[in-house]
């Protein structure tokens, strides 16, 4: 009886306090790394100028870390603190518009390229928990208590959902997040060797301090890297198959995904169409404007596959 009367979709909400938890965690790690990295392995070597070699060695890592690091904490940001998409208040589908024929290739059974697509038509979908109708494409999160437009899943690391106006800023912090990791682990591999060479660690100048650091920042930036890659690779493939990752189940039904357009325009509808700013987290208002998908509301879909 006390089950029944029970709002387990509230009680989910409880897993915000866990991503705060995980915010705080990220900012030690970042924390961490930087002090093994900048403080303890090459940041010395820039004074003296004993070595020209080592000199400009340092400044290179140095600089594609700061880099990097600022890039992914820009990206972090932006997708913890902007909102993924909401329905607009009292939203109601636009009509079915006619779908545009377009001829197969001949060269090429099933190019995607030249799907043409139209705008995705009405589906009555209506959520009962936020009493409003859904846009295609839409779905309820249980942990934010409302619809996500175009949601592909809660992410605890960012205590936000991923969804159609926060994926680019998600897949750019996990590249960068990825990059950085495999710098940080290529970067201090040396301190290791050296430390484990011959003399061992009578001979090495670090500190027990030190190297605890550089052992600690070594593996959790070890583990991140592996991890992240298998993400990285999954969210490639969702991304030029114009999926996400709650519509992986409902893609495999059909023969053809219906907005699947081709892997330039799928990739455009997440990135935008102005390429100086692909590897940024920002839009041009032009394509805030002309790309719909990008408000999460209308989302153009194949000419040949039945809606």
């Amino acid at each position: 009886m006390i089950m029944q009367n029970m709002n387990l979709f509230k009680l989910c909400s409880a897993l915000r306090v866990l991503g705060y938890f995980m915010i705080l965690l990220f900012a030690a790690i970042v924390i961490l790394t930087y002090y093994a990295v900048v403080f303890v392995t090459w940041g010395p070597l820039l004074f003296p100028l004993s070595s020209s070699s080592s000199f400009f060695s340092a400044f290179f890592i140095l600089l594609l870390f700061h880099t990097l690091l600022l890039l992914l904490t820009w990206s972090y940001f932006m997708a913890v603190f902007n909102d993924p998409g909401s329905v607009p208040l009292n939203w109601t589908p636009l009509p079915q518009l006619p779908a545009v024929a377009v001829p197969p290739p001949s060269n090429v059974e099933f190019e995607l390229e030249e799907a043409a697509s139209t705008t995705t038509p009405s589906t009555g979908r209506y959520c009962t928990r936020c009493q409003n109708a859904k846009p295609p494409r839409c779905h309820h999160c249980s942990i934010c208590q409302r619809c996500v437009l175009k949601m592909d899943h809660h992410c605890i690391w960012v205590v936000n959902c991923v969804g159609a106006r926060t994926y680019k800023y998600f897949l750019l912090f996990l590249l960068y997040t990825f990059l950085e990791t495999t710098l940080v682990c290529l970067a201090l591999i040396p301190s290791f060797l050296r430390f484990f060479g011959v003399g061992g660690a009578k001979n090495h100048k670090l500190s027990p301090g030190g190297f605890s650091a550089i052992f600690l920042a070594s593996i959790l930036n070890l583990a991140f890297a592996l991890s992240l890659l298998c993400f990285i690779v999954m969210h490639l493939s969702l991304l030029l198959s114009n999926t996400t990752s709650v519509e992986v189940h409902e893609k495999k039904k059909g023969v053809r995904w219906r907005y699947d357009v081709g892997r330039k325009k799928n990739f455009e509808q997440v990135f935008g169409t102005k390429k100086a700013l692909w590897l940024f987290p920002l839009f041009s208002e032009e394509d805030l404007e002309n790309i719909p998908a990008l408000r999460g509301i209308e989302f153009p879909t194949r000419s040949d596959v039945d809606v």
